[in-house]
C-alpha cells in the first residue's frame, strides 16, 4: 500500500514537472523572439531582419513544431496524430522559410558593406543549420505521404526523423547562443539581461531533449 502511494506520488511529480517544463518552453518560444525583436527592430536595416527571422525560426516555429507531440504540453493535444504531423510539417516549412530569409538578409547586408561571408563559428554553424533544416523538411515528406516510402519501415523512418530532428534543433539552439555572443548583441545587451537571454535557448533545448528522449525510451520499453 505504501509502495503504491510512493509510486503514485512519483508519477504525479514527474507529470507535474513535465507539464511545467513544457509550459516554460511555450513561454520562452514567444518571449525570446519578442526580446530579440525589441533590440533588432526589424525593418530598420537589412541586418535587423537576420536576428529576428532566425529567432522566430528556431526559437518559436521549430520549438512549437516539436512541442506539438508533447503528451503534457501540446497545444493540440486532442487532435489526431495525423493532424499533429501535418501541422508539424507546416511549422517546420515556415521555419525553413524564415531561416532562408534570415540567411539571405545577412548575406545581402555583408555584400552591401563589403564584408567577408561565414568567417565566424556563428556564421558557419548557421549556414550548416539552415541547410540541415531544409533537408529535414524535405525528408519528412514520405512520413506524410507513405506511398513515397516504399520498401522502408515507417517506424524506422519516424525514429530516424526524430533523432535527426533533435540534432537539427540543437544545431539551431547552438547557433542562437553563438549569435548572442556576437559583437552586435553584446553591445546592445549586457549584465543580467544577457545571461537571461542566453538561458532561453538553453532551457528550450533541455526541454526538447527530454521530450524526444523520453518518447523514444517509452517506445523501446513497449516493444521489449
Amino acid at each position: 500500500m505504501i509502495h503504491n502511494k510512493e509510486a503514485e506520488s512519483e508519477a504525479w511529480f514527474y507529470g507535474f514537472t513535465r507539464t511545467v517544463s513544457a509550459g516554460l518552453a511555450h513561454l520562452i518560444s514567444v518571449a525570446f523572439p519578442v526580446f530579440i525583436a525589441f533590440f533588432s527592430r526589424p525593418g530598420t536595416s537589412w541586418f535587423s531582419w537576420h536576428p529576428f527571422l532566425m529567432t522566430v525560426a528556431f526559437g518559436f516555429l521549430m520549438t512549437e513544431a516539436i512541442l506539438l507531440f508533447s503528451p503534457r504540453g501540446s497545444l493540440i493535444k486532442r487532435f489526431s496524430h495525423k493532424t499533429k504531423a501535418r501541422v508539424h510539417w507546416i511549422l517546420q516549412s515556415l521555419c525553413g522559410a524564415c531561416a532562408v530569409l534570415g540567411l539571405a538578409a545577412i548575406s545581402y547586408n555583408k555584400h552591401l558593406n563589403g564584408k567577408a561571408h561565414f568567417t565566424s563559428w556563428h556564421g558557419l554553424l548557421g549556414l550548416i543549420t539552415v541547410c540541415v533544416v531544409c533537408v529535414q523538411s524535405l525528408a519528412a515528406v514520405p512520413l506524410i505521404y507513405h506511398s513515397l516510402a516504399k520498401g522502408w519501415s515507417l517506424a524506422k523512418l519516424k525514429r530516424y526523423h526524430a533523432a535527426s530532428g533533435l540534432v537539427t534543433f540543437l544545431l539551431g539552439s547552438t547557433s542562437l547562443l553563438l549569435g548572442l555572443c556576437s559583437s552586435w548583441f553584446t553591445a546592445s545587451v549586457g549584465g543580467y539581461a544577457w545571461y537571461l537571454a542566453a538561458v532561453c535557448p538553453a532551457l528550450s533545448a533541455v526541454v526538447i531533449m527530454n521530450q524526444v528522449s523520453s518518447a523514444y525510451i517509452a517506445k523501446k520499453r513497449l516493444q521489449s
